[in-house]
Order: structure tokens, then sequence, then C-alpha cells
């Protein structure tokens, strides 16, 4: 009865139906302290979230951020300097009552404009930011945001700056009508420029992304990136319904759906994003290159100081031949090898990564239709020297092996593996290949897509591609489908690779109608290390332990890593021109 009589005074208090304040004149909790969670619904401590980067306690949902807060999350203490102030929105199609609108949401919000730019160390990093605020008309497009990001991506071009530009967006200012449109073409053309002088541009995706923010700024990264469950797409979901009169799937176009299709390089936490920014700066830092030369070299010495067997160390880099030790190697026959670089067990593209380099950072997706498991890219060190690494990459267990389609590229493979590396040449960084795969795929839907012109076109740019390219055959080495990545200024094999016009059992199939006469068919096919070696298909072949596992990867990844060495500072000094003029000389004698 008294809670009863409580509930009515209460009502009675606020004036409003269902308005609930138990105490009117004394609240118990003050203003502000308590909101709800919009995703679960829950009663959270405001400062808690913000001290938690606006992320809910309970559910993990993301609340959106405020564009001076993005920046404090992000930027180095004190290090913002923002450019551009007071730029005027004017009123191009005197659109009734968008003075007064875009007047009352100044006030509401303390900006001028839904976007704010400026520059900003990361990390000791020198950086151009953008970054939109959705508080201020859903941080649509209008001429002023066009015109702020064009004029702070121009700036970056001329002080050689990387740009990141955090978008959110509800699209084009629909009360701007075509000028809005315009400021799509507008940004676009700048961040090409900026481009075209060889400069970074990250592209960080927030909640939501749409219309013509995505058809633009957005999608034009050089690394794009997003954070959990963000909407990203160009039609909205309930314009996609209303039109085509479906339901549209759960997940549809929030971020995980993005990069499983292709279009991000990765989904960040925001409590990383700052660690994972700086990551990719450094990366893709102007390095000296000169001075890598010379730590390489003082690692090469180095190595050969402290080596307890230095003859080891010069028979384990030399080509297969009178000189490769161990009775296998000699004796082994062609199938046996077959049946070696097919073991469950051998190393994986992964293995050779993570023993090989250092900060790899794992980028995804062709930018088209997919992200192909069954090839792994990024950006890495060796040696303190930025490289592209993309890997072929088989699973070490079943369910892995299905997962990356047992090493069989699609389409979507081979482009996301070329997207990388015309990314490497942007930022001429070498490209080292691990070549294993038992062939490119070759189901209904690879046609689909064109299997055999993404293959063809990984050929035709490798082979004129303006940075040194490494490929190194640790499997099998499957017809096209390991030529996509082994057009290139060298080709190494391990001892137990192979490398063939196709399978063993293909070849029997399609020569003699039989399959089943595959261990003869690989003695004729020449494609083990010491034939490919001795027929110049091949530059080195590395030994193996008799039995290859990752417990006695080093082994391998020793000599590897020496001849890699020399490798990088050798077609290093070499200008464009000699390089590529050595590439071709290479295919041309074969």
């Amino acid at each position: 009865m008294k809670l009863d009589n409580m509930f009515k005074k209460t009502r009675l208090a606020s004036g409003r139906k269902g308005y609930i304040s138990i105490s009117p004149s004394k609240p118990e909790v003050p203003e502000g302290l308590l909101r709800k969670c919009n995703k679960c619904g829950g009663a959270i401590i405001t400062e808690e979230v913000k001290n938690n980067y606006y992320i809910c306690p309970k559910c993990g949902g993301y609340f959106r951020v405020h564009a001076y807060r993005r920046v404090e999350m992000v930027a180095d203490e004190g290090t913002f300097e923002e450019w551009d102030q007071g730029l005027a929105t004017i009123n191009p199609l005197e659109y009734k009552g968008y003075e007064e609108k875009l007047q009352t949401l100044r006030e509401k919000t303390g900006l001028e404009e839904a976007v704010i730019t400026g520059k900003a160390c990361i990390d000791g990093t020198e950086v151009v930011l953008g970054v939109c605020d959705g508080r201020f008309l859903m941080a649509s497009m209008g001429e002023v945001v066009g015109e702020k990001i064009t004029r702070a991506v121009e700036r970056a071009t001329k002080e050689k700056l990387p740009v990141i530009i955090f978008a959110c967006s509800g699209g084009a200012r629909m009360q701007e009508g075509i000028v809005s449109l315009m400021q799509m073409a507008k940004t676009s053309a700048a961040l090409k420029r900026h481009s075209d002088a060889g400069l970074l541009y990250i592209s960080v995706l927030t909640d939501p992304t749409t219309g013509g923010v995505t058809a633009s700024f957005a999608m034009l990264g050089d690394v794009i990136l997003a954070e959990p469950k963000a909407l990203i797409g160009f039609a909205g979901p309930r314009v996609i319904e209303q039109t085509i009169g479906q339901k549209l799937p759960k997940g549809f176009q929030r971020s995980e759906f993005l990069l499983e299709h292709g279009f991000l390089d990765g989904i960040v936490e925001r409590p990383q994003l700052k660690e994972t920014l700086s990551q990719i700066l450094l990366l893709h830092e102007k390095a000296d290159r000169e001075a890598i030369e010379e730590a390489i070299e003082e690692a090469i010495e180095e190595a050969i100081r402290t080596s307890e067997d230095s003859e080891k160390t010069e028979v384990q880099s030399e080509s297969a031949g009178s000189k490769e030790p161990g009775v296998h190697n000699r004796l082994a026959e062609a199938w046996d090898r077959v049946q070696l670089s097919r073991m469950n067990d051998r190393p994986v593209g992964s293995d050779y990564i993570r023993t090989l380099f250092t900060d790899f950072i794992e980028f995804h997706g062709d930018r088209c239709f997919a992200d192909d498991k069954a090839i792994i890219g990024g950006v890495a060190r060796f040696h303190s020297m930025p490289v592209t690494v993309i890997a072929q990459a088989k699973g070490t267990n079943t369910k892995e092996n299905i997962e990356r389609n047992f090493g069989m590229p699609s389409p979507d493979g081979y482009r996301k593996a070329l997207r990388l590396m015309k990314q490497a040449e942007k930022y001429n960084r070498p490209v080292i290949c691990l070549v294993d795969t038992p062939g490119a795929f070759c189901g209904l839907e690879a046609e689909e897509r064109g299997q055999g012109e993404a293959i063809a076109r990984n050929i035709y740019e490798m082979s004129g591609l303006k940075v040194p390219v490494l490929s190194i055959v640790i499997g099998e080495g499957g017809s096209g489908g390991a030529l996509a990545m082994a057009t290139a200024d060298e080709v190494w094999m391990l001892e137990n690779s192979i490398y063939s016009i196709l399978s063993p059992e293909g070849f029997a199939s399609i020569l003699w109608k039989d399959s089943t006469r595959a261990r003869e068919a690989a003695s004729v096919m020449k494609l083990t290390a010491s034939d490919l070696k001795h027929m110049g298909i091949v530059e080195k072949v590395f030994p193996e332990p008799s039995h290859y596992t990752v417990q006695n990867l080093k082994e391998v990844t020793y000599a590897l890593e020496n001849e890699m060495e020399r490798f990088l500072i050798h077609y290093g000094r070499m200008s464009v021109e000699e390089r590529l003029e050595h590439r071709y000389d290479r295919f041309r004698k074969m």
C-alpha cells in the first residue's frame, strides 16, 4: 500500500505519465550518473563507460564516440592541432529551416560541423586526422565536411604525412542536394593524389558508415579497419528491405559481414585501436635503406662468426646436387617426395611467418567479394626491414584444412595477394611469397568469379613489380595456382617440396587415362627440387631433416634466414630497371 501511494505521488510530481522520479527535488541518483544501454537495456554508470572506451561493461556493446573524445583516445596527449575552423556552411538549395537547424546543432554539440580535422601524433608518429561526429546531422557529408576532409588530405600530401579518417555518417546531406554529391568526387580525387605521392591512408569505419561516405573516402583506404558490429553499407537496411521486399539476414552489413566478404583488412577492438594504428604507421615509415642494409650485413657477419659449424651453413645454402647431405636426399624416389610434401605434420605457411618474421599484421580481403583463408598476407619485419609476406595456407588439422580449403585458393585469394603486392610496390617493400598449394581451386564458384583471369593477372603484374620478389616453395607447388605466386626474381625450394604442371594423379589421368599410375608419373614429371634446380627453374634448394615438423623447423629457417638477408641486400641494391630486366630474362631463358 505504501509503495502504491509513493508511485502515485511520484507520478503526480513528475507531471508526465509513466515517468518515475522518487524524489523530484532531491534525486537519489545524481543527474547523468546512470544511463541505459540501448543494446542490452541494462543500467550502467556513465563514468564507468567513459573510462572503458565508451563500451557497455555488461554486454560489450559500443556507444558512439564524440569527435574530440575520439582524438583523445588515439592521439598523444596535447599533440592535436585543429585545422580549418570557422568554415561557413551555405544553403545551396535555400532549403527552408536548414540554417536554423545548423545553428541549433552548433549550440547543442559545440561543433561547427560534422567533422574535425587536424594534425596529431600517435606514439610519436605525426599524422593527419579526420574524425566524423554523428551528433551533427548524422555526420552527413555537405560541402563543409567535404571541404575540410579535402583540405586535410591536400595538406597531408604537401607535408608528406599519413592520413587517418574515422568515418561515421548517414551519407550525403539531403539538404545540400547535388552539391553534397560532388563532395564524393572531391574527397576521392584528393585521396588519389595523396596515394600517387606514395603516402598512407588508413580508414577506420565506425557505426554507422553508410551512403555517399561509404561510396567515397571511407572505402578508399590502403588499410581499412572497422570497429566490431559497426553498420557499414551503401544503402541502409531499411531501404534495401523496402526495395527488394525481403527480410535481411542477421548480421547483414555489419563489420563482420564485410570482413568475410573481403572489404576490410581487420576488425579492431576499441581499446587496441591506438596500438594497432601505431604498428601500421611504423611499418609504413620511409626507412633509411642504407642503414637497414648495414644492419643486415652486420647480422650476417655475426651469424657467421658465432656459427659452430659454418661449413654446414655453407652447405645448406648450396643447391641440391652432389653436395647435398643425407642418403635419403639422393636416393628417395620422386613419389616419396610427393608424399613428404603432403605430410599432415609438415610445417605450413603460418609456421614460417611466425618463425622468420616479427611484428606481423595480417590484412584481409580482395576488396571485391571475399576474404579467402587459403591465402594469408600482411606486413611484417624481417631483421628490421618492413616486408610484405604472403603465404598459401594449409591447416594443421582437419578443421583448419577445411576452413582453408586445403590450401587451394579461389580467385578472391589471388586478388587479395595481388592487392597486397601492389601495396608493397607503393611503399617500396620487398615481397616474400611462401608457396604451398596442390593447385588453384577448380569449383563452380571459382570459374564463375574468374579463376583463370585472376591467375593470369597475378603473373602479369608480378612480372612488372618494381620491388624485389622472392618465392619459396615450402610444400606443394601445383600448376598455375603456384606460379601465380612464384613469378619472382628468384624461386627457392625445400628439399622435399615439389613443383609441377599438375599433380602426378592428374598427369597420369590425362596422359595415360589411369590415375593409379601416379608413382610412375611422378618420376617422369621431373618435379623434385633437385630436378628443377638442374633444369634452371629454381635457384636454391634447402635440405630438410628426415622427418620435418614444426619441432625442427628452425633447422631449415636458419639457412633460409641467412639467404633471405643476402637476397634482400643484393636485389635491394639494384635499380628498378635492373631488377625488371633480370626478372624478364629469368623467364625468357626458360
